[in-house]
């Protein structure tokens, strides 16, 4: 793990910890990185509540209560999926805060009937009950680079998601 990853996870960890407030974690394609970077800090126990791997379809919907048309008229990566993924895992764990990702890391992508997901796409969502923030990754620079990135980039929005919701306003760019 990268020293910006351990940086940013002490932030994380500092913020929660202070603020007495529980994070979760469903992950799909990442398979568990989001969460090991999160535990990577001592003291994690005290806020991270756990974390799901929901590879499969079925794992979404029925442990994340993701529904399942959306997943056969979209896919399992796209927008709704990851935002229904963090309320799931907010339930699930009963945690104040969540991070969901679902994406093709490759090399292969999949095809969900007439919905082709190419290569690289990677959904990331963050969020608590109130509000749900999502972004996008669309670049394949292969698989360990496209899972590399795509948790680089859950930490970090995490982080930012977190900022907004304890920091003063001219803290939350610092």
């Amino acid at each position: 793990m990268d020293l910006d990853l351990k940086v940013t996870s002490k932030e994380i960890n500092e913020i929660l910890w202070r603020n007495h407030k529980t994070l979760s974690v469903a992950e799909s394609c990442t398979a568990g990185r989001i969460a090991s970077v999160i535990t990577t800090v001592p003291g994690s126990s005290q806020y991270f509540k756990g974390g799901l791997i929901a590879y499969a379809d079925e794992v979404k919907t029925n442990l994340l209560k993701v529904d399942a048309s959306v997943i056969e008229e979209k896919s399992p990566v796209c927008e709704e999926v990851v935002t229904q993924m963090v309320k799931g895992a907010l339930d699930l764990f009963e945690s104040d805060y969540a991070v969901a990702i679902s994406g093709f890391a490759g090399p292969g992508g999949a095809e969900n009937g007439k919905n082709a997901v190419t290569v690289g796409t990677i959904w990331i969502a963050v969020g608590n009950s109130e509000r749900v923030v999502s972004t996008m990754l669309e670049e394949d620079n292969g698989r360990d680079k496209n899972l590399a990135s795509a948790t680089n980039v859950a930490i970090h929005l995490l982080l930012d998601f977190l900022k907004e919701d304890f920091c003063e306003p001219n803290e939350v760019n610092s």
